[in-house]
């Protein structure tokens, strides 16, 4: 049975470049999040649609339907003074404000005696990756999930926390 749009969908995942795991929430809390609104990349997604509640499977997905080729040009140079108080390193990752208000991710790419190259690129930009997902629920977003687009297991309570538990700190992730 097919995953439809605006329902609520829970997996476990361990994501690959090649032989190296870039990422996992195996054993730890499941991601969860609306299907069909664009929460998670594009050829997961469409990778998942088939699969049952308990289904494990492995998902290849191409740059272009994960991160997106990796664009040369999006890289910029910028005064070092700009990062005062951080111990800079050729590969970390930094976040920031883009343009538009959100969070945007770079990576220093070079550090000299005046500058810091930054690349705005995401780390897996250009890169087939390999999902291997087990999909541990499915389930018909309530109308409050459906207007807003978030989960119940991902919206916070008064306090701040989500409230599901789990995860780093009081349970957001």
């Amino acid at each position: 049975m097919a995953i439809e749009a605006n329902q609520i969908v829970s997996i476990e995942y361990e994501v690959r470049d090649g032989d190296k795991v870039v990422d996992t929430n195996v054993g730890g809390a499941p991601l969860v999040f609306m299907f069909g609104k664009g929460q998670i990349i594009p050829g997961l997604e469409n990778g998942i649609v088939n699969m049952d509640i308990g289904e494990k499977g492995d998902v290849h997905v191409k740059a272009t339907d994960a991160y997106g080729e990796y664009n040369s040009e999006a890289k910029q140079i910028v005064p070092k003074d700009q990062f005062a108080g951080i111990d800079l390193e050729v590969g970390m990752s930094l976040y920031g404000q883009g343009e538009d208000g959100g969070t945007v991710q770079v990576t220093v790419q070079e550090i000299g005696e005046e500058d810091v190259t930054i690349d705005f690129n995401h780390p897996l930009a250009g890169k087939d990756l390999m999902f291997t997902v087990s999909v541990n629920s499915v389930r018909d977003a309530s109308a409050e999930e459906a207007m807003t687009g978030i989960p119940a297991e991902n919206q916070k309570d008064d306090s701040g926390c989500c409230g599901t538990g789990g995860g780093s700190g009081c349970g957001c992730n």
